[in-house]
């Protein structure tokens, strides 16, 4: 028997939950498993993760909504559920759980959803989805964090019922990885450069990485930091980098298809961040033989083991930070060490296939519990 699945997400950008839907789906599915996708179709929509995610155009689908909440977008999503014969819906991000846990229960089919982080922004109309979201998940049969520290906000914050919580860990596409590198960018031997990727937004406290590169500068004249991604944070950026004096050595890039490529310039890649899930950024880099550089808060934890996998400084301590970028500098053995080391577990642990293996297990375990298969 065919199960037929449907992805849900409502995409603002191209970021890491939209990088994580199509990672999934880059994976020969397990079994007899039918997956489609489907997005809000919204004003200032970014459609990337249904261009990019290689399903057949009849499994891809657009739910039409007049506005960033149209509730008639819940009869369009039930009904493009009856019409392709969906057995199973899982979502991702805040309005896309609000949305599929209220379809679900209208079209009597199972449900799953994976929470891939909370922010900790102090705008009232996100602050109002995240906890809307949170009152949807008790309507999921399952609901599946993809890091222990996101597993815990679920049971302890949200208080969902733990025989129907299960952690799989996030996975990236390593495949999408190595095609990159087969035409990559190359280093600068002249320059140590820092690399970040992801969205320029306040819970990436990118502050403290342009505060800690600017240290650096000072003694070490001939280092670059670059930024690829954008956010709402982009201006502010750009004028502290203006207040340290650095703004000649950081290279603000914006948004691009061939971020992956781009990893192999960088020495080193720098995460600061005070919130994450399992970041898909890191693995990325990791993979891609980057020795990574981060502040140790949950979820970073889990891909780096101090001095074996990368190097950790504590959270906000950007003297410590400058610190490690110096020993990196002064010792590049160890560089290419802790790059290998990490390359080497993120293909054990954090593969795109064994999450959608687990994935698969998990949507057969829920239509058997249903009676249906």
């Amino acid at each position: 028997m065919t199960i037929k699945v449907l992805q849900l997400i409502c995409p603002s950008g191209y970021y890491g939950a939209e990088r994580w839907v199509n990672a999934l789906l880059s994976v020969e599915p397990t079994g007899d498993l039918e997956q489609h996708l489907a997005i809000t179709d919204e004003p200032g929509v970014c459609d990337d993760v249904l261009r990019r995610c290689g399903l057949p155009v009849e499994r891809q689908h657009r739910i039409a909504m007049a506005s960033k909440f149209d509730l008639r977008a819940i009869k369009r999503l039930v009904d493009l559920i009856r019409q392709q014969g969906i057995q199973i819906i899982h979502t991702h991000g805040y309005k896309s759980d609000i949305l599929g846990a209220i379809a679900a229960r209208w079209a009597g089919i199972g449900s799953v959803c994976t929470p891939h982080g909370f922010e900790n922004s102090s705008d009232k109309r996100l602050r109002a989805y995240m906890w809307l979201g949170g009152k949807a998940f008790h309507w999921f049969d399952w609901v599946c964090p993809l890091s222990p520290d996101i597993e815990k906000t679920v049971l302890e914050q949200y208080r969902v019922a733990p025989n129907r919580v299960r952690l799989i860990n996030n996975g990236v596409d390593l495949a999408e990885v190595e095609r990159a590198l087969t035409e990559p960018f190359l280093k600068d031997e002249q320059e140590f450069r820092i690399g970040y990727i992801g969205q320029l937004i306040s819970r990436k406290n990118l502050t403290a990485t342009l505060q800690a590169f600017a240290a650096l500068v000072q003694q070490h004249a001939n280092c670059r930091l670059v930024l690829i991604g954008d956010g709402d944070e982009r201006t502010q950026l750009e004028q502290l980098a203006q207040q340290l004096g650095v703004a000649g050595q950081v290279d603000f890039m914006g948004f691009r298809d061939d971020r992956l490529r781009l990893l192999p310039s960088f020495d080193c890649f720098v995460l600061t961040s005070s919130l994450e899930g399992i970041p898909r950024c890191l693995m990325e880099a990791m993979a891609a033989k980057v020795c990574v550089t981060a502040f140790n808060i949950p979820g970073v934890d889990r891909l780096i083991e101090h001095q074996k996998t990368g190097l950790l400084a504590d959270y906000g301590d950007t003297a410590a930070l400058t610190a490690l970028w110096q020993q990196l500098i002064a010792q590049p053995a160890l560089k290419q060490q802790l790059a290998e080391a990490g390359c080497q577990h993120v293909y054990q642990h954090f593969s795109a296939q064994a999450m959608e293996q687990a994935y698969s297990h998990l949507y057969r375990e829920l239509m058997a519990a249903r009676g249906e298969i």
